[in-house]
């Protein structure tokens, strides 16, 4: 595990959902003093094979009404003229802090509260589906990511298990002929990347799935992608492929995710070493590479949802930001925006990644559908 670049995404987790924590406390050692676990890894006991048939094992999925935060729509965005006929499975990021164990335990109420916030501003640009699940899980914590402690791996392989088990009962719940959107951030891509590899890769599913968006999360060209089973999205139209991107302002300090990348095992097993990850333009939906570098105007952006903390809403505003894939295959944004203090060092949008493109990424799910649904006749 490659301790800068998990330190890193780690701390802008810790931004998004603590902002009171100063940026003096930025350094390894006393960000790993505060937030990696003291006590001993618990193994996880397994979950009952049917426990995801129980509705309160969702933050989302078709019957929770109200309750359902994926439901939530910025003022601006009008209901769809007719839902979208694909089933969404979304995986959310990080939302447990606390030190006390490795994994989040089921009834914390924090990070329970904080994955919903999560679920509403980021699924929420999926729910043109009515068919939107979003499990609860044994995240990993926080401080699973700032340590190479063995205890770590054991973390997010247990929280990767009940992924799997939400997974199989989402799949399960979902009638064979309706086509598949999945999707995930930060932590939650993290597993997307493996699910895909263990459930999609070399399987009829394959044939369903509409595209996956790993956002927030490195998806290597050399040592990932060919083990997910699926291409990279290489034009708007395609179904069947890969979307990924990581977000910077510029000027852009991205050195140390760079050489930490470079560091991590892919899904092959291997070092990723300086292969390529793939970069996909949010605003064109199309995927950039070392020589791609032509900028979509913030004029191609439909909405960018700029979240108001205090009211925990938020409001589009199109037209706000451009978007380049560079040659280094990050995804670069212009000057700053402004969408409030959780940016990372070094002009790090990672919290922001899903945010700033909202509209188009609610635009791209139902061309992609439509791209599936062309493509059975």
């Amino acid at each position: 595990m490659a301790r800068k670049f998990l330190y890193i995404m780690a701390a802008l987790v810790v931004l998004v959902l603590a902002g009171g924590i100063a940026l003096v406390l930025w350094s390894d050692s006393l960000t790993r003093l505060a937030f990696v676990p003291t006590a001993r890894f618990a193994p996880q006991p397994a979950l009952a094979a049917n426990i995801y048939d129980d509705p309160a094992m969702w933050i989302a999925r078709p019957g929770l009404g109200a309750k359902d935060p994926s439901h939530w729509l910025p003022p601006e965005q009008k209901p769809d003229a007719a839902p979208l006929k694909a089933a969404v499975f979304f995986i959310h990021p990080t939302s447990y802090l606390d030190k006390a164990q490795w994994n989040a335990p089921l009834d914390d109420a924090k990070s329970r509260a904080l994955a919903d916030t999560f679920v509403r501003g980021m699924a929420s640009a999926f729910n043109a589906s009515p068919d939107l699940w979003a499990p609860r899980y044994r995240q990993a914590a926080f401080g699973a990511f700032l340590t190479d402690d063995p205890q770590a791996t054991e973390a997010i392989d247990a929280a990767y298990r009940d992924v799997l088990l939400a997974f199989d009962a989402f799949v399960a719940a979902t009638p064979k002929d309706l086509p598949i959107v999945l999707a995930g951030h930060s932590q939650g891509a993290l597993h997307l990347k493996r699910l895909l590899r263990d459930r999609v890769a070399g399987t009829p599913l394959a044939k369903r799935i509409v595209a996956a968006y790993v956002i927030g999360w490195p998806v290597s060209l050399e040592h990932d992608l060919p083990a997910m089973g699926l291409p990279a999205c290489a034009r708007p139209d395609q179904a069947g492929c890969v979307v990924s991107w990581l977000s910077f302002a510029e000027p852009a300090d991205n050195h140390m995710l760079l050489e930490s990348y470079a560091e991590r095992p892919g899904l092959d097993g291997k070092p990723v070493g300086g292969s390529a990850f793939l970069c996909t333009n949010p605003l064109t939906g199309t995927a950039g590479g070392p020589t791609d570098t032509k900028a979509a105007d913030a004029k191609a952006n439909l909405g960018t949802l700029v979240p108001d903390l205090e009211k925990n809403t938020g409001k589009l505003v199109p037209a706000m930001v451009p978007a380049r894939c560079g040659a280094d295959g990050f995804l670069y944004i212009g000057p700053p925006p402004e969408l409030g203090p959780y940016v990372g060092p070094g002009n790090n949008y990672h919290v922001y990644d899903v945010p700033l493109f909202w509209a188009n990424l609610r635009a791209d799910v139902a061309k992609r559908v439509m791209a599936w649904q062309s493509r059975q006749h």
